[in-house]
């Protein structure tokens, strides 16, 4: 699963910049700033944060939206409050049967571009969590489902999104050890090469193919993972630089890997 994120304003806005100018980037950095936090160190999904987003509709023009997708059949905020905390992830095995996704998964395909997320490891009733980057430190292509609902009480209309996952690979497999789920699981990460493909239309069989092929563990560049201050709780450090510093447990002795 993936419910943490760390990305940064510099990160998200770096596909932007290959078709803006500076100054069209520095507009852009002014228009947001209201709306979107510089940096998420440490971005919970239960808090529903506002991030940016590469939708498919405009694919290098980056759109605040707010993280838990509220398909656009959701009647009004009671059911919205219902369902936003389960629809932070989608599984990507059943993105175009699950009624919270399916129109989504064939209409409106996105990606959020990451510095690193967190996983907690399980081990004697404790959980420790892990903060997981690419080995370079370069930034992340997430593959993600986007939607638009008009909230009736207000006139509002929310952009929202959710992050696709997937089986986990060899790393996420040790890390990801919830008794609670049947599997370990990761977020979909997209090679460069492979995002105009998640991006693209489906027109038919042949593209909802290519797009599925992508819902894999991702085997691209190395990643690495090291223990971090508690996440959640008394103990949590909040949104500050020092959360995704490296923090030993005496509880594990043994490495992981």
């Amino acid at each position: 699963m993936c419910y943490d994120i760390k990305t940064s304003l510099e990160s998200q806005l770096r596909r932007a910049e290959f078709n803006s100018d500076e100054q069209d980037i520095r507009e852009l950095k002014e228009k947001l700033k209201p709306f979107v936090e510089t940096n998420l160190y440490h971005a919970s999904g239960y808090a529903h944060p506002h991030t940016l987003i590469y939708p498919d509709a405009n694919p290098f023009l980056p759109t605040i939206s707010v993280w838990g997708l509220i398909p656009a059949w959701v009647r009004d905020t009671a059911k919205k409050a219902q369902l936003w905390n389960a629809t932070l992830n989608a599984r990507g095995e059943s993105i175009f049967e699950k009624p919270s996704f399916r129109d989504s998964a064939k209409n409106r395909r996105c990606i959020i571009i990451l510095d690193g997320f967190y996983e907690h490891h399980h081990k004697q009733g404790k959980t420790f969590p892990y903060f997981i980057q690419k080995k370079s430190g370069a930034p992340m292509t997430v593959a993600g489902l986007w939607s638009e609902w008009l909230d009736k009480a207000t006139g509002e209309l929310v952009n929202s999104f959710t992050i696709v996952t997937t089986k986990a690979n060899a790393l996420l497999t040790k890390i990801h050890n919830n008794p609670k789920l049947k599997e370990a699981r990761m977020p979909v990460l997209l090679a460069d090469e492979d995002i105009d493909t998640w991006l693209q239309p489906i027109t038919g069989e042949a593209d909802k193919k290519a797009i599925t092929a992508l819902i894999k563990p991702w085997e691209g560049e190395e990643l690495i993972a090291y223990t971090v201050r508690r996440l959640r709780g008394k103990e949590a450090i909040g949104n500050v630089p020092e959360a995704t510093e490296e923090f030993h447990y005496p509880e594990l002795t043994a490495e992981l890997f």
